[in-house]
């Protein structure tokens, strides 16, 4: 049977160009399946990019439907969920074609594993695929094929093993002009039976048997619920006996090759190892090491508006994207924009008590950076004109203490320039790292060089995350996903304007197979994850949307949505007013003088273009045939008190048109977002080994009514202060390039030839925002012709 499971981007070219051709058509085509796509909101099309499938009609290669499976490819549209929609459209045809296409494929179920071996012994290489009936094996060694039977088997038997077995070894599945091939497989010799891994000490010295681990366990990250699957395997004769140990204790009943253990617990994390024995020798595997994947978080940070630096332009588009491709991976999200000293510190230290065992905690920084003698630092907004690294985060002092938390994985993604910082002389002490082997670091540039922005229209994008949302929710280890991130950078690299200004530097100690898709089960009765979740939840509760009457007779309504976690849109609209009113409107004025930032010129605006932001919001939006105005607050962070403003109204009667009238109430909404978090206040040293949950802080209640109708309404919900944990909102975004230094360097590409063209990872419905669009990559480095449109960070 084929994979269902997979990504429709994983057919083949000339599939998805057949589909297209079925679907390129008015009555039962793209139109009807881009509408039941939208009934699923993590795959839904916006109007915007209905409107660029259908101009693909005036390219003479132009295909709407092709161009829509695109989308849906981006967005890890399923082919089950591509069949269920073409089902419900009842195009019989294409439904055929891709259930022909997909049983067709194939797919390797058994993948040969490395083993080793004792010279004169025997080793089993096996390969299973599934897929249509009469497939085919190939065994090759290198380069080498192997002939006869031995090598056409999905079993590959090496007897006796010798030194010319020695070697990588992999197999080719066949299906008429169709294959595929499993992963390399490496075979060595044991260098003598009292001397290899994994082979036995002689318990008899006269006894000619042997003893030798074959295939040994293998590290590896589960999730809760999750079935735990460990192998070892022998070559003994007599033939071996097993025995499982966790944590050097005695698993009773486990005396199988195969260690099963179902519905995985953070109890059954730990060591376990195999003691392999018979009647004349014994040995025991290599230890291997399970975590359990309890929860994934994220704090993402994007510095722009500089006090006394250069602007910054790309870190608020690339916020917004990684924010948004995250939480398709179902990790919490807090993103913020221009964050002082004081408010990254307290942001950090929040983000930090989120942090458990088997927690996979990510952070990422866009904006103006610096290394000295080995060490990161991020650069605040507040920095002065000569800052030394007492005005920054070292990026190291946070990794140690990320690691105190016994995180499951720790991934640092710095978009920001790595130049020598000549006003900082002092070498930090931040103390030594632990080796836990679960840290990946992602530069975007290298050691002394800067990172770029391209400039594309309103928006600028950092080439980083250009190429990165590209691989960023493929289903492979966080440091094979990057290295196919640098090798994009590098294919650009290599035309004449970027050629050794920029390039991906990767850092890790990730010795097992750790992603960032990997699945996520929390379960009830886990206090840690429930606490978590409440945090979150309650941290991401918008003000509600009221109605307001007027003695005038009008009835106004006000909404929120969020841009980022400390970035808030507000509207006005009317919803009735009286006949003998002609004109009326309703304004927010009032605004507290400190606390939020805000650009009067751009309030009130009739979109959220013109009030300042540059990002599609779409829910908790009115409709676009509402007429609606448009405020934007800024900086939420630094809100100390409630937030209170006034809805003004101004009409005019029809015997009157010449006099306007004008009628105003207060409005108070709390705290809305971030701003609950109280970032602008100082964090007390604190041990971040205490768990998030036990701090002795005065107690905060908030009543479910605030949490939205998804909480019940009757329970009053108690959590830590907001000084303490992260109670509350997780929803920012950030602003523009990165880099202690003034050099700029610009290029200035026309519009379609412009770099955001060729890089392509479409909108993501997720929250209150969706990603932003930009086209996919091509081998057009030519196009980097201009030195008018980058920006150094």
């Amino acid at each position: 049977m084929g994979d269902w499971s997979k990504n429709l981007g994983t057919l083949s070219e000339d599939a998805l160009s057949r589909l297209a051709e079925m679907l390129d058509n008015p009555t039962r085509g793209w139109r009807q399946l881009a509408n039941t796509v939208n009934e699923h909101p993590q795959l839904r099309c916006s109007e915007s990019e209905l409107t660029s499938c259908s101009v693909q009609v005036l390219s003479p290669t132009g295909s709407p439907t092709r161009y829509l499976l695109a989308r849906l490819a981006d967005r890890s549209c399923s082919l089950a969920l591509l069949l269920s929609c073409l089902k419900k459209i009842d195009h019989q045809h294409a439904v055929q074609y891709l259930t022909a296409t997909v049983m067709e494929q194939i797919h390797i179920t058994v993948q040969p594993q490395a083993q080793q071996g004792l010279e004169g012994g025997r080793v089993v290489l096996t390969c299973r695929a599934a897929g249509p009936a009469g497939l085919s094996y190939q065994w090759f060694r290198g380069k080498e094929q192997i002939l006869g039977d031995t090598g056409s088997a999905a079993d590959l038997v090496l007897c006796p093993l010798g030194p010319v077995h020695q070697g990588h070894y992999i197999c080719r599945v066949n299906h008429g002009e169709n294959c595929t091939f499993s992963q390399w497989a490496h075979i060595r010799l044991g260098r003598s039976e009292n001397s290899s891994p994994g082979c036995s000490s002689t318990l008899f010295p006269g006894s000619k048997s042997g003893l030798c681990i074959t295939r040994q366990p293998r590290s590896q990250t589960v999730t809760e619920g999750d079935t735990l699957f460990l192998e070892c395997h022998a070559e003994a004769n007599p033939p071996a006996q097993y025995h499982w140990y966790h944590n050097m204790k005695e698993l009773q009943h486990q005396k199988h090759s195969v260690l099963r253990i179902p519905a995985m617990t953070t109890a059954h994390r730990g060591q376990y190892s195999c003691r392999v024995y018979t009647l004349f020798h014994e040995t025991w595997s290599n230890p291997v090491k399970v975590h359990i994947a309890t929860d994934k978080v994220a704090l993402l940070i994007g510095n722009m508006n500089y006090v006394h630096h250069t602007q910054l332009c790309a870190p608020m588009a690339d916020v917004h994207e990684l924010a948004n491709l995250l939480r398709q991976l179902d990790f919490k999200v807090v993103s913020l924009l221009d964050l002082n000293w004081q408010e990254m510190n307290s942001a950090v230290t929040e983000f930090l008590l989120l942090l458990d065992k088997g927690v996979y905690g990510l952070l990422y920084f866009a904006g103006h950076g610096y290394e000295n003698y080995g060490n990161s630092f991020m650069v605040p907004i507040d920095a002065p004109a000569s800052y030394t690294s007492d005005h920054c985060l070292c990026v190291q002092s946070v990794l140690q203490r990320m690691q105190e938390r016994e995180t499951g994985l720790n991934v640092f993604l710095l978009d920001m320039c790595r130049k020598r910082n000549p006003n900082d002389d002092v070498i930090p002490r931040s103390g030594p790292l632990k080796v836990t082997a679960n840290i990946v670091f992602g530069y975007a540039t290298c050691v002394d060089a800067e990172a770029y922005e391209v400039k594309r229209d309103d928006l600028n994008n950092g080439i980083f995350i250009s190429f990165l949302k590209q691989r960023l929710c493929e289903d492979e280890k966080v440091t094979v996903m990057l290295d196919r991130v640098a090798e994009g950078m590098y294919y650009m690299g290599r035309c004449e304007l970027m050629r050794g200004r920029q390039a991906l530097e990767l850092r890790s100690n990730l010795s097992e197979r750790r992603a960032l898709t990997d699945r996520i089960q929390n379960t009830e009765s886990c206090t840690d994850n429930s606490t978590r979740n409440l945090q979150w939840a309650i941290a991401h509760v918008l003000p509600k949307s009221r109605k307001l009457h007027f003695e005038c007779g009008v009835q106004v309504q006000i909404g929120f949505a969020a841009e980022f976690s400390n970035i808030m849109i507000i509207y006005t609209r009317i919803l009735e007013k009286p006949q003998e009113i002609v004109s009326c409107s309703a304004e927010l004025i009032d605004f507290p003088e400190e606390g939020v930032d805000l650009d009067l010129k751009k309030s009130n605006q009739e979109s959220i273009i013109e009030a300042g932001s540059l990002l599609p919001i779409m829910e908790n939006m009115p409709s676009p045939q509402s007429p609606s105005l448009y405020t934007r607050l800024k900086s939420l962070q630094r809100l100390k008190t409630e937030l209170t403003f006034s809805v003004c109204v101004h009409y005019r009667y029809s015997n009157m048109e010449d006099e306007e009238v004008q009628e105003t109430q207060s409005v108070t909404v709390g705290k809305p977002l971030v701003s609950k978090l109280n970032l602008h206040e100082p964090r007390l040293p604190r041990s971040s080994s205490a768990d998030f949950h036990s701090f002795n802080a005065p107690e905060t209640s908030l009543y479910a009514e605030d949490l939205g109708p998804d909480f019940p309404s009757s329970e009053t919900l108690s959590f830590g202060s907001a000084s303490t944990t992260w109670s509350y909102y997780s929803q920012a975004a950030t602003e523009q390039p990165r880099s202690n230094s003034p050099t700029t360097l610009r290029v200035n590409i026309p519009e379609e030839n412009a770099i955001a063209e060729l890089m392509e990872c479409p909108p993501q419905p997720l929250t209150s925002s969706q990603s932003l669009t930009q086209s996919q990559i091509t081998q057009e480095t030519s196009r980097f012709n201009d030195p008018y449109n980058f920006h150094s960070y």
